[in-house]
């Protein structure tokens, strides 16, 4: 006889601990808040410190619990002490949510050094070091854990649009939770990964901006999802039923892949 309840479709997070970055807004925001709804202690990791108090007072209203802590995603010291405030706050982090991301939106020839470097450091340096220092705190401490990083369909086709970099980068986020996946699946650790269209948030904003409108009527289904269309991907990846699932990037694009819009 089974020992799991029939569905095993449980979402259930009471006792867990998430720290999510880049949660001071757009998908970030809406990561944390999910995650607080299902029982989960939430920290809150970003730059904008204001954002973060604003957003954990709303989750402690709903009878939550949140932590925000300041976090440069360029700052190893900085991403170090975060994981560390989060366990001294609610103890081990054993859910990672690793969304702190920015775009290039330059031609790779006309990039400056620095921009070079910022990409480079807040898409992977970053999140690299910081799913380190959680698998090794919950390795010490014989603790299980799910890790998701946020990676992109950019992963899977670049079309010359002037986000050469940011591609790369979601691609190498890719293979790190390939590669991460068989190193700590020993530990019970699972590390997977979101591969996300367009989404509605600050950073597509600027994209529509740039583009000279909302390309909504250019898209498979003429919309452009918003950030709770993601809900159920991160609550399976992070929740008891997905415990056997390591190592996976899961698109979700609402169609965009598709190369031409059909006429109904």
């Amino acid at each position: 006889m089974s020992e799991y309840p029939l569905p095993n479709n449980s979402t259930d997070l009471a006792g867990r601990v998430a720290l999510v970055t880049g949660a001071s807004s757009g998908l970030g925001e809406r990561f944390a808040l999910v995650l607080a709804s299902q029982g989960a202690a939430v920290v809150l990791a970003a730059r904008r410190k204001d954002r973060l108090d604003a957003l954990a007072d709303r989750i402690r209203a709903a009878g939550g619990k949140a932590l925000a802590v300041q976090m440069d995603a360029t700052d190893a010291d900085s991403m170090i002490a975060a994981v560390a405030a989060a366990e001294a706050e609610f103890g081990p982090v054993d859910i990672l949510v690793n969304n702190a991301g920015i775009p290039d939106a330059q031609r790779a020839h006309k990039m400056s050094l620095d921009l070079i470097d910022q990409v480079l450091g807040v898409n992977l340096r970053g999140p690299w070091i910081l799913a380190c220092e959680v698998a090794r705190r919950l390795i010490a401490a014989s603790k299980p854990g799910r890790i998701v990083n946020i990676s992109s369909t950019a992963h899977f086709r670049y079309d010359g649009s002037g986000a050469a970099l940011y591609s790369v980068t979601k691609t190498a986020i890719a293979r790190m939770t390939e590669c991460l996946s068989v190193e700590w699946a020993p530990y019970n650790i699972n590390v997977n990964a979101i591969a996300p269209g367009m989404f509605v948030s600050e950073m597509t904003d600027g994209m529509f901006e740039r583009m000279g409108g909302n390309p909504a009527p250019h898209l498979a289904r003429e919309r452009v999802p918003v950030p709770a269309q993601l809900d159920s991907t991160l609550l399976y990846l992070v929740s008891p039923p997905s415990e056997c699932v390591t190592g996976a990037i899961i698109r979700v694009d609402d169609g965009q892949s598709s190369a031409v819009r059909l006429r109904k």
